[in-house]
């Protein structure tokens, strides 16, 4: 999903650019009229001193509060959420957050040095308030996904008296030992398949990436021999799956690419080192939602992760049919998944606090 925009031709893209416009519908009665209780917002928020975009989607603001960590860094996937999960909304208040540097929270002033770890977990943290407060929740739920796994874990550990639970996504491990699998598991996958280009450009990444530009090659072997996107998926389909949502169109699509490759060199320095496996115990409930085929983030090490975690409740949900991105290789199954195991989890697991 990193390079959009070379799937579309330019004719195209100025079409779609003079012809489209973004908003979010509300949730309406058979009557037309608002759902009383129901919130449907874009809006731009400053947060840390920085214009950052945050939708606010529910059929009942009482519902619990969702906020959902993109992945990345810098890989605003909110219009794919709206796609392929929008059904999420019928049960929660989902809080789309544009991080720091994504999507149309870029902007080409964003000083370069601001982007760390560090601030935006202080970014998300003044979210978190924002909707504690704003909609009268005592916790939320987290929701991260690849590099939001990162913002999540850490987040869940420091600060459990503001999380009512943290799902992980296709999550991460420890970062360095992941993309040492990853680019393993790609050259057994080049070699097997007799492809010569594939094992040219993979051996020049060995024995690891060592910047962006090979870590997104790597990417890009991945995704063609089926460990990050199944079920007929792709990027370009991807691509067209959001440009149909109501919120985006190509601006976004610019957003993204600009937004993504910023996020990606600011902060590859720091997330290439992250290892989260030294955080195992956890005052919050914890739910692993894990690709069988996922080899861009390597699930066999999130798995081994979990199994070291300590919390008051913790729970493993494998997607069989699905590589890094459950919730759009497998969208029903995830919505069925956040409803039938997340929301009771909520419900029946409290943190235990200290």
């Amino acid at each position: 999903m990193r390079n959009w925009l070379r799937h579309i031709s330019i004719p195209l893209c100025i079409l779609l650019l003079l012809g489209s416009c973004t908003y979010t519908r509300p949730f309406t009665d058979a009557s037309g009229r608002a759902i009383p209780g129901s919130i449907a917002q874009m809006e731009v928020l400053q947060i840390g001193g920085v214009n950052q975009s945050v939708w606010f989607r529910g059929r009942d603001t009482a519902a619990p509060a969702l906020i959902l960590l993109h992945g990345g860094p810098g890989a605003s996937e909110a219009a794919l959420f709206r796609h392929y999960n929008a059904a999420l909304e019928d049960y929660f208040l989902v809080v789309y957050w544009e991080q720091r540097g994504a999507g149309r929270s870029y902007h080409g002033n964003i000083a370069r040095e601001s982007m760390t770890i560090e601030q935006i977990e202080q970014d998300l943290d003044e979210l978190v308030d924002l909707v504690r407060n704003r909609f009268e929740k005592e916790r939320v739920i987290l929701l991260g996904h690849s590099w939001g796994t990162i913002l999540g874990t850490r987040y869940a550990h420091v600060h459990p008296e503001k999380v009512a639970a943290y799902v992980g996504i296709a999550q991460i491990a420890d970062f360095a030992e992941g993309e040492q699998i990853s680019l393993q598991w790609a050259l057994a996958q080049a070699k097997a398949h007799d492809n010569q280009r594939a094992l040219n450009a993979l051996q020049s990444i060995a024995p690891v990436p060592l910047s962006v530009s090979q870590e997104l090659e790597l990417g890009r072997w991945v995704e063609h021999f089926g460990g990050s996107l199944r079920a007929g998926l792709n990027t370009g389909k991807l691509i067209w799956a959001a440009l149909r949502t109501d919120e985006a169109n190509l601006v976004d699509l610019w957003k993204f690419g600009a937004g993504n490759q910023f996020s990606l060199r600011a902060l590859r320095p720091q997330y290439s080192q992250v290892n989260l496996t030294t955080i195992r115990r956890f005052q919050v409930p914890i739910v692993f939602m894990l690709g069988r085929h996922d080899w861009h983030v390597p699930a066999v090490l999130a798995s081994a992760y979990f199994q070291a975690i300590n919390a008051p409740c913790k729970q493993l949900i494998w997607f069989e049919n699905s590589a890094h991105n459950p919730p759009f290789e497998e969208p029903d199954t995830f919505i069925r998944t956040m409803v039938e195991e997340v929301l009771p989890l909520v419900h029946t697991c409290s943190p235990v606090l200290e």
